[in-house]
């Protein structure tokens, strides 16, 4: 039975403060997109007479995918690749279904923003003149030629470079916060709801939030926002449990605010049935790429055979065409078929990467190598370092366990859920006319633009890419409040109810706190960490998680999706006893709305596009006739309906 709707009517929590800023551009988000749209947008603001605002829920130096340091760049072309290659690289990873248009203007754009970190100060390793691999600080001492005066990264693959990434995160803040002026930047505040215009209910105008270190609350007016949040962490159960549970691959603070709110005021999303499902270091989630791609290191099931040598006759059979050049969805079902038939653990030769490097390497090679190795960990998994320490193992001397983790929504990375937006211009590579309307990464709302891990249907960005296209982004959004310039806005909402509605939690909680003697059990209300139990529990059983082996079907997504509607109306009801807590309630929120999304193109895409990331049991094939296209979906929230459409996928790059 549900319970009667509660209302915030101050009448058991305080009133906040209101602060109200108007500015021209908002950047929602403080991860590498930001820090891109930060630095591109005050190049042209400063000198047309505008103001450009940013505001974060956490601290810019550490924000972000980033924020604990990074080893390699990702994404980076170089004068050896070619733009066309970067675009085929992408397209096959993600199984044929890509906007080539906008993977393609990205990669011609990536390697600028390679060399503003470089020029920022981010040691990048190199080849020295005679060749031999040196890191970033002795590149820089030894005087040799920056990248883009020349130089020679050092590649851990054709599209990755390492560098001494620890501070790789703060290098990029710093230039942002430069850009943009601290007085210009609001950091641990957490932006809740986007505002639309009275007069035109697709258009953006404005964003409210609170702070989260002080009752105090904020409304933005703004002409143009960019919101560049994340992707979704921990809308799935995660492997790590108890006291491990914030050990995620993907930052654990990534709750589908980048989705959630612009769909809420009727921004469609694509491909959002598109999950990652990395291979990792077991409970510590470190890095297997630097170790498959820079250190050779070979992966085995428990029997020490080559499960991808094994398997590949039979996924080539399974998935004719998309076999030959193996994506990363691929390579996991070749590990999956392993473990599903009782051949697992999956194990990590690290050791023996290790022995045959010290064949051909020099010792002090080695002994730098080695050092990477070790760094490799600490600037991405300190607690895989900590694993390792705690299980008196070393991983030079013997293998560790690798296994696929829970699935993250993200589209920035090996993954290509997010929002449909403009393409960069009309035509571009004879990409169809309904691709672009008007301004480069704009989504279907006016006004609102997006970057990194909310652009849709474009993975493989990294790092680098994020950065790129939050300039690419801030570049148009600047054009289109020029274009705007005259525009009268005014929020069709009621702001008093929006942060009534925002403060509803504490409202809850100061109500019904004292109905029984332990604040956690009570009738009358759900703590935020109860419903993301109650949402990972769901998606974990019903919407192919690590509990079913990545399998679902019909029957059981209709279950998920009737548990998900139920934990949808009982999260009206959430209740908070600090500030801390309301971000975590209205986290949560954003992360159910993400989790529907991603079940209900599950629901709607009829085959298994991404075997290794998911897969329908009662549609198990890839099937191109049908479903080779863009499956495009745009929320009501008004009705809590979902409307489905289907865009046929181009291909522009031959």
């Amino acid at each position: 039975m549900a319970l009667e709707r509660e209302f915030c009517k101050w009448s058991y929590c305080q009133k906040p403060p209101v602060e109200t800023i108007e500015t021209d551009f908002l950047i929602v988000g403080g991860g590498m997109a930001a820090c891109g749209a930060a630095v591109e947008a005050s190049a042209y603001a400063k000198q047309l007479g505008l103001k450009v605002t940013l505001v974060d829920k956490a601290a810019l130096d550490r924000s972000g995918a980033v924020a604990m340091g990074l080893s390699a760049i990702n994404t980076y072309v170089g004068p050896e690749n070619k733009v066309d290659d970067y675009v085929k690289y992408v397209r096959t990873d993600l199984m044929g279904i890509i906007r080539e248009d906008l993977v393609h203007s990205l990669g011609c754009h990536v390697d600028q923003s390679v060399y503003d970190f470089q020029e920022w100060g981010l040691p990048i390793w190199q080849k020295d003149r005679e060749g031999h691999t040196v890191d970033g600080q002795v590149a820089r001492d030894e005087g040799l030629p920056m990248l883009k005066d020349g130089g020679v990264p050092c590649r851990s693959g054709r599209w990755q470079i390492m560098i001494n990434g620890e501070s790789y995160k703060v290098i990029v803040a710093e230039a942002a916060k430069n850009a943009l002026g601290m007085e210009n930047i609001y950091e641990r505040v957490f932006i809740v709801k986007l505002l639309t215009d009275k007069n035109n209910p697709n258009r953006v105008c404005g964003a409210v939030g609170f702070s989260v270190r002080e009752q105090k609350c904020f409304v933005f007016k703004a002409k143009a926002i960019l919101i560049a949040c994340g992707g979704v962490v921990n809308v799935f159960r995660p492997r790590s449990v108890g006291e491990g549970q914030g050990r995620a691959w993907y930052p654990v603070w990534n709750a589908g605010s980048t989705y959630a709110m612009p769909a809420e005021i009727g921004a469609k999303m694509v491909l959002m049935e598109n999950r990652f499902v990395p291979a990792r270091f077991k409970d510590g989630y470190g890095p297997v790429g630097a170790w498959f791609l820079f250190f050779k290191a070979q992966a085995t099931n428990a029997y020490n055979e080559d499960y991808m040598t094994k398997n590949w006759e039979r996924v080539k059979q399974e998935y004719p065409g998309y076999a030959d050049s193996p994506g990363t969805c691929l390579r996991n079902h070749a590990a999956m078929i392993e473990m599903r038939e009782g051949r697992g653990p999956i194990l990590m030769h690290t050791d023996k990467a290790m022995q045959e490097l010290a064949k051909v390497l020099s010792k002090k090679e080695l002994k730098h190598l080695e050092a990477e190795a070790w760094e490799d960990f600490l600037d991405m998994s300190i607690s895989a370092a900590s694993l390792w320490a705690s299980m008196n193992m070393e991983p030079d001397k013997v293998p560790s366990e690798i296994i696929p983790s829970e699935p993250y929504l993200l589209g920035s990375h090996a993954g290509c859920a997010g929002l449909w937006v403009s393409g960069p211009s009309k035509n571009y590579l004879g990409a169809p006319d309904d691709w672009f309307w008007g301004y480069d990464r704009m989504t279907t709302v006016e006004g609102l633009f997006t970057a990194g891990d909310g652009v849709g249907a474009s993975g493989h960005k990294f790092s680098s890419g994020s950065h790129a296209e939050g300039r690419m982004a801030a570049k148009a959004a600047i054009a289109f409040i020029l274009d705007h310039k005259d525009d009268k806005l005014e929020p069709g909402q009621n702001i008093d109810e929006v942060i009534a509605e925002i403060y509803l939690p504490f409202e809850i909680y100061e109500k019904y706190k004292d109905y029984t003697t332990a604040p956690d059990i009570n009738p009358n209300y759900l703590r935020p960490k109860q419903i993301q139990t109650r949402l990972q529990k769901i998606m974990d059983e019903y919407v192919g998680g690590i509990a079913t082996m990545y399998m679902t079907n019909k029957p059981m997504l209709e279950e998920g999706l009737r548990r998900l509607t139920f934990l949808k109306e009982d999260a009206q009801r959430m209740a908070a006893a600090d500030l801390h807590e309301l971000m975590r309630a209205w986290e949560q929120y954003h992360r159910i709305l993400a989790g529907e999304a991603h079940l209900r193109h599950i629901l709607f895409r009829e085959e298994t596009r991404y075997p290794g990331y998911y897969y329908r049991a009662d549609f198990p094939k890839i099937d191109d006739d049908k479903w080779r296209v863009f499956t495009i979906s745009q929320y009501d929230p008004k009705t809590n309906e979902w409307k489905f459409e289907t865009k046929p996928y181009v291909q522009l790059v031959k």
